[in-house]
């Protein structure tokens, strides 16, 4: 004995809706929003499960971050002693 079949569901609408109502739609209204509003970035699989959650991650970026800010020296620029000094005058002077 066979299955009888599903009747196949209508695209149509139903006439109760009035579309005119709606008025005419806009393309991209909240683009501006949701683009602000986000900064949607996704990590691997195997560190979702070391991560459980973005408090868990932005704390470990930030930990890395001072680490590495740590690491590295100050930049300030040479500055020569006095007698750092003389010694570059009398080598430029021999040289010429």
């Amino acid at each position: 004995m066979k299955k009888a079949r599903a009747a196949k569901p209508s695209h149509d609408l139903r006439p109760v809706y009035d579309l005119s109502e709606l008025g005419p739609g806009v393309r991209g209204k909240y683009y501006r929003q949701a683009v602000s509003g986000s900064n949607l970035i996704l990590i691997g699989p195997q560190l979702a499960r070391v991560f459980p959650d973005s408090d868990s991650v932005n704390r470990a970026l930030r930990l890395l971050v001072k680490t590495a800010e740590a690491s590295v020296a100050p930049r300030h620029p040479r500055t020569l002693s006095d007698a750092g000094r003389r010694k570059y005058r009398k080598r430029s002077r021999s040289a010429q």
